[in-house]
């Protein structure tokens, strides 16, 4: 009996989704639109946090020591400041490989290779390239570094230079700009999907409202709220899965597409200053697309069969 009355309740959803097939589309194209503006958040969140940590792996500080510095006293100065829970990597840069990086990148003006040839000797001291794990602690490390103060056996500082105050500035605007980037998007997305599930129910409340004669004649001969309620509940579900289907292939084609869009859309002068993006939606949206497809397709089923349980009660009453 209760397999007979289910069966029922889906075939007349399945009837009614094809019968109101002009607000049918209505409803799917609004909640496609919905879910594509999850999508969105998903997509910015994903792009924002990739930009985000490249940034954050771009901003480092270099530790430049005395010339002549001993390679061993260099290598202890790493061992330490390895231990500092703040830092995330170290790298250290012989002078000879310094030298050797110049005239990579100088090689072909004349005018600077020939005056590196008149010094004769190495003019680059060894440097020490230190990332932290947030931008907000290079300061108690170069706080570190400076109160440490090492030396050589004649007494003769080790360290040179810190160029923590050449990117103070950057660094300082990094740490206020991360937090509230992240702050600022989750508030975005929180507002998004207000306005969705706003959107969506008075979509199919109207589908619902143009059935209330037809509700009401089915209470009026003794039809239960389930019989009455499974059928509207059944076509939002439809509404639900098939919109949830299209919003994927649209972010299935974006993602796939994502590289060249942003990058035209950013300029393709500059594009090789934006290595970071090719390809970063996409490989995010294929390692996590059972997740994404869980959100997306839950989601349009949630706000369909939800918004029509809901849009139904008030003319259940007769």
């Amino acid at each position: 009996m209760i397999f007979t009355n289910f069966k029922r309740i889906a075939r007349t959803g399945f009837v009614n989704f094809w019968r109101n097939g002009f607000l049918s589309f209505a409803a799917i194209v609004v909640l496609t639109i919905s879910l594509l503006s999850f999508g969105s958040i998903i997509f910015v969140g994903a792009f924002g946090r990739a930009l985000i940590a490249d940034v954050k792996e771009k901003v480092d500080i270099n530790v430049y020591f005395t010339l002549g510095a001993p390679e061993q006293d260099i290598l202890a100065v790493q061992a330490d400041l390895k231990r500092l829970p703040e830092v995330a990597s170290t790298t250290y840069i012989s002078n000879d490989q310094v030298l050797v990086d110049f005239k990579k990148k100088w090689q072909d003006n004349t005018l600077i290779m020939q005056g590196l040839d008149e010094i004769g000797n190495n003019p680059f001291p060894a440097t020490l390239n230190v990332k932290a794990k947030d931008p907000g602690q290079y300061a108690s490390i170069t706080q570190y570094l400076q109160n440490k103060n090492p030396s050589m056996s004649d007494g003769t500082p080790l360290i040179e230079k810190v160029n923590y105050e050449q990117n103070k500035l950057i660094i300082d605007r990094l740490s206020t700009i991360i937090p509230a980037v992240e702050k600022a998007g989750t508030i975005l997305g929180v507002i998004m999907i207000f306005v969705a599930i706003i959107v969506v129910f008075n979509t199919i409340r109207l589908i619902v409202y143009t059935s209330k004669d037809e509700i009401s004649v089915m209470k009026l001969v003794g039809a239960s709220n389930i019989y009455v309620r499974g059928p509207l509940i059944v076509s939002g579900i439809m509404y639900g899965v098939i919109s949830g289907l299209i919003a994927i292939l649209c972010m299935a084609a974006f993602a796939y597409w994502s590289d060249a869009v942003i990058l035209r859309f950013a300029g393709v002068e500059i594009a090789s200053n934006f290595e970071l993006v090719v390809n970063v939606l996409s490989r995010y949206f294929i390692d996590n697309f059972g997740q994404i497809f869980s959100i997306i397709m839950g989601t349009g089923i949630l706000l369909g069969g939800l918004s029509s349980y809901i849009a139904a009660k008030r003319y259940l009453k007769v």
